[in-house]
């Protein structure tokens, strides 16, 4: 399985998420203690729980050894502040050309961070190239407190209102955001393992992990809100990798890595300049330190949130975060700074269903749609957008819509997952799953993975769901109305599919064409005239297209288009 690490995997995995999540429970009323100390950069007072005077020495063993590796207790506690510069580079696995392919470049960045260890405050002045899904420059900072966090400039192609009624551009972070954000710079963070040191109760041994054929001392620590597992090199005994149990909307239970390696010198610590993240072994981004400063002086405004933005502003999302979501969709910039990942809390009305024909009603609202065509005495819908959680909200809107009939196939447009992550939800009401040429395969080792981190779902077998894999076209009936799905050659995703609804005259298109989100280009593109092409190959005549963005508009200016070209 090409996106599936092979390594061994360790029987105490499932009883190790069931212990964090037990003491995320037990600690809800040291969830504000929690959170302060959530920031990457906990200062060295920084007390978390009272140590327990009972644990084994033998469960610091590895810390010890980290700690005195990584410059010793003394050095690590000299740590006042930090200037970093660097570069990034990000990739995204789940938006390969191919079904299960290799991963998408996405950007190539420089950046200065700005750590103040003892305020627990983080500033990242941001210069990101994207190459993908289109090139443009964001240039923006990000600041990062105990109790909110804000954005100066663009950082993403999807915005909020309030960001878009700023000037200059600007919004506070949701409190999903937040959350992320404060987990992954204190997983990275130099402290962590002082952190570790310091409060021995929340340390435990795990047994050794095996990453491609090495051998690791491994321990968990239970950081409030969430927890790491920290692998030891053999060797050096420095940190070697930082991982969480993570769950993504299409792969299921996934390992999320933070590689060590390359260490230099911080004042009198010690760093790692090469800093990996890893999918279940996939790299999806790599960071490297270039300059790194101790206790620079530090400039107060710059790290403190306005004034004006501070009422207004969220705290860290406590219980479930999507953490895979809220990382990577920052990765290939398309990130909604939203505390639903659906839609826009703070400037519109959410999902809803937009009837476009008699038995044709399109989920609109968000960042991402749905189409809903009503046959005789079943369903069909095409595309299961963002997560499970917004394929439950579609599955009782469809109900309170269409009563108890159900849905027979889901037609999934292409395998990306911001438009196939919310699959099980369906499959597991035994919709039969309708997809692109060459894409079968890819969906069989999705529905094999482990889910049992799904926040939206019960655990639930779906080996044995059939699978239509389009060759070419492929015709849903109930002897009146007639749905089709047409395989379109294009340059963003292979085994694409458009729908249509014969009667109605109406097609449901994703990604290489948004219907209604913007005004068409004066010339024709190379998605667009794809779309065109498959329309004159497929011998449909469709009057409107629905969107999986945007909402819905006339075909016929696209075709003009498309013939002045």
């Amino acid at each position: 399985m090409p996106w599936r690490r092979r390594e061994v995997v360790c029987a105490w995995e499932k009883s190790q998420l069931f212990e964090q999540e037990t003491c995320v429970k037990r600690l809800l009323l040291l969830i504000c203690v929690a959170a302060v100390a959530s920031c990457a950069v906990p200062g060295p007072t920084t007390n978390l729980v009272p140590a327990r005077v009972n644990v084994p020495s033998r469960e610091l063993d590895p810390v010890s050894r980290a700690v005195a590796a990584m410059g010793g207790v003394d050095a690590l506690r000299a740590l006042r502040s930090a200037s970093i510069r660097g570069t990034a580079k990000h990739w995204e696995p789940e938006q390969s050309l191919v079904p299960g392919g290799e991963a998408r470049f996405a950007a190539e960045s420089s950046f200065e961070l700005t750590l103040d260890f003892i305020g627990q405050r983080a500033r990242t002045d941001w210069v990101k190239r994207f190459a993908y899904p289109a090139p443009r420059t964001f240039n923006y900072a990000e600041l990062v407190t105990p109790e909110a966090g804000y954005v100066a400039g663009v950082d993403s192609n999807s915005r909020t209102v309030r960001s878009r009624a700023a000037h200059p551009p600007a919004h506070t972070m949701s409190g999903l955001r937040l959350a992320a954000a404060q987990r992954e710079l204190r997983r990275s963070s130099p402290t962590l393992l002082l952190e570790m040191h310091n409060h021995p109760a929340r340390v435990q041994r795990l047994p050794n992990v095996v990453v491609d054929t090495v051998t690791y001392p491994a321990l968990s620590y239970n950081a409030g809100s969430y927890a790491f597992i920290v692998m030891f090199d053999p060797q050096s005994g420095l940190p070697a990798r930082v991982r969480s149990l993570d769950y993504d909307s299409l792969l299921g239970n996934v390992n999320y890595d933070l590689v060590l390696s390359d260490w230099k010198a911080l004042g009198g610590a010690r760093v790692a300049a090469s800093q990996r993240y890893e999918l279940n072994g996939r790299l999806v981004a790599h960071i490297q330190l270039t300059q790194l400063t101790a206790n620079p002086a530090l400039n107060p405004a710059g790290m403190t949130v306005p004034e004006s933005a501070r009422a207004a502003a969220a705290k860290p999302a406590a219980g479930h975060v999507p953490y895979q979501w809220v990382i990577r969709r920052q990765f290939i910039g398309t990130y909604l700074d939203s505390d639903n990942p659906s839609h826009d809390t703070l400037g519109g009305k959410g999902l809803r269903l937009h009837e476009l024909a008699p038995g044709v009603q399109q989920v609109v609202g968000g960042t991402h749609n749905s189409l809903i065509v009503e046959m005789r005495d079943h369903l069909i819908v095409f595309d299961a957008p963002v997560s499970d959680g917004q394929s439950n909200w579609t599955l009782r809107a469809a109900t309170t819509r269409f009563g108890a009939k159900p849905i027979r196939y889901l037609v999934l447009t292409h395998h990306h997952m911001d438009h196939a992550g919310g699959l099980r939800a369906y499959l597991s009401r035994r919709a039969t799953l309708v997809v692109g040429r060459g894409a079968a395969e890819h969906y069989r080792r999705v529905l094999a993975a482990p889910a049992t981190r799904n926040p939206d779902l019960a655990p639930v077998d779906l080996s044995q769901v059939r699978i239509i894999e389009v060759q070419d076209r492929y015709v849903m009936t109930d002897g009146k109305r007639q749905v089709s799905a047409h395989v379109v050659e294009n340059p963003h995703a292979d085994g694409m599919l458009i729908g249509y609804v014969a009667d109605a005259r109406i097609g449901f298109v994703t990604d290489i064409w948004s219907p209604g989100a913007a005004p068409l280009p004066r010339q024709i593109t190379p998605p667009l005239e794809a779309l065109v092409n498959a329309v004159r190959r497929a011998g449909i005549s469709p009057l409107r297209f629905a969107g999986g963005h945007g909402s819905s508009a006339e075909y016929a200016p696209l075709a003009g288009l498309a013939l002045s070209h």
